[in-house]
Formats: C-alpha cells, structure tokens, sequence
C-alpha cells in the first residue's frame, strides 16, 4: 500500500516538471477592447484641468539671461537700488531722471520708467540706481529692471538721443568764478560728490549768496527723499563747507517745481 502510493506521487511528479505552462495572459483581447472603449467618450473622463503656473519676471530675459551680470548694491534709502551693469553707464558726470517727462531724452531713463512702481531713476558712472514707490516689491521689481537693462544694451541705442545731450557739469570752475566759489566746487568735487556717489546718488551745485554765506544743494538719485539725506546734508556736508570755506555759513537743499508739489503733498 505505501509502496503503490510513494510510486503515485513520483508518477505525478514528472508529469508536474514535463508540463509547459502558457505564457500568462492578463488580459484577453475582448477584455481590451473593453478598456478601449472606456478610455473613449462618452465614458472617457476629462483630465483634470491644469493651472498653469504665472509667468515669472525672469521669463522675459530669454536668451540673455547669460550675456549680461547685473549686480545691486542697496543704499541708505530702503527704496532706492543701484544696479551695476559691468560697464560704464555715463562717461562724464551724471544725470538724474525725478520723472518719467523728464526721461523722455533716454530710452534707458524711459524703459525703466515704463515698469510699474518706478519712480525716480540715476545714472551714475558705472551704475543706475532706480527708486520705486512704496508698495511696490523689489522681488517683483529687480527681473524688470534687469530686463531692461538688458535689452538697452543688447538694442546698441544711445544712452540719450540727443547726442548734444551734455552731462552735469556743475562742479566746473570758470573764469568768472570768485575764490570761495572755486573753493566750494572744488570740495564738492574731490570731497564730496564721490562718497555721495557711493550711495547710489549725487549732489548738483546750484550757487552760493555771499550775503547769506549760503550754499545752495541739490541732491539727486538716492539721495534725494533718503530719510537720511537731510543729515547728511547738514551734518556732512554743510559742516565740511564750513571748515574749509569759512565765508559758509551753511548749506540749503534745492527742489526743482516738480519735487516740491510731490514733497508738499507727502507732508500733507
């Protein structure tokens, strides 16, 4: 008996090993059709739409992206940046933009002021500094403003399009100039205008009373509506005036029409 039942299970043994077993086969062609026709209307289910992400600042620098390295430099006012483009922006001297009507002489002035939230711009030797307003961010701002450097200087424009376009040179020393005020344009020359400029500004000279012993001052790019400025002003440069030049009896600001309506209003 255990002998009939050991050789049963070696018979069915062998017939296990010499059996070939089809290829599994998870789906029969009937059942994909099936899945055929569920994958097609009217049973298909609409993908689900897809927000597309908003387009980013960054997307419009494109290709040049690479061709240029801006880089910013903060200064004393919160809302004024200075951008380095690597390479020289005025020749000589300076020129200060307090408005979009007054930018309309440079297409660089003007692209920047065609970007939202700007409000002021500067251009210095080898740098722009762009004030914005208040509510605007400068993590929306900076893309912008790289792009637009950007493209002014892939585009081979001129910086002004009146190539007469002369820049500030209201620290030069005439002939008719007296002493003190040679003295004076001398000093805010080597002295001054270059640690201003280091703060994304500068100072235009707009003469001297000698009745008054005063000076009269401009200041201009961040400089001008810097909550700091009018210390620097008095505490820097009128003090520094006042040792080397003793006819000086002190140093007022100057505002051009359209800044002091702006300035009046901020007060009210």
């Amino acid at each position: 008996m255990a002998m009939a039942r050991r050789r049963a299970l070696a018979l069915v043994s062998q017939l296990l090993q010499r059996r070939v077993l089809p290829a599994p086969r998870f789906l029969s062609s009937a059942a994909g059709g099936a899945l055929d026709r569920l994958n097609s209307p009217p049973f298909a289910r609409p993908a689900a739409p897809r927000n597309p992400a908003p387009p980013s600042p960054w997307d419009r620098l494109g290709g040049q992206k690479r061709t240029m390295f801006i880089q910013t430099q903060s200064t004393p006012n919160p809302q004024s940046l200075m951008f380095h483009p690597g390479k020289p922006v005025m020749e000589v001297g300076s020129s200060d933009f307090p408005n979009a009507r007054t930018a309309m002489t440079s297409p660089l002035a003007k692209a920047l002021f065609a970007i939202e939230g700007v409000t002021r711009v500067f251009f210095g030797s080898d740098f722009v500094t762009v004030t914005k307003s208040d509510e605007t961010s400068w993590d929306y701002l900076k893309p912008e403003v790289f792009a637009a450097i950007m493209d002014f200087y892939s585009s081979g424009q001129p910086l002004f399009l009146d190539s007469n376009t002369a820049a500030a040179m209201d620290t030069a020393i005439h002939e008719d100039d007296s002493e003190i005020v040679a003295m004076i344009k001398e000093l805010l020359e080597t002295r001054i205008r270059p640690a201003v400029q280091d703060d994304g500004g500068d100072i235009e000279y707009r003469g001297f009373e000698p009745e008054t012993g005063i000076v009269k001052l401009k200041m201009q790019g961040a400089c001008s509506g810097c909550p700091s400025s009018s210390v620097t002003l008095k505490s820097g440069i009128e003090n520094m005036l006042m040792h080397y030049v003793p006819e000086v009896k002190g140093v007022e600001q100057e505002f051009d029409g359209d800044e002091e309506a702006e300035l009046a209003g901020q007060m009210e």
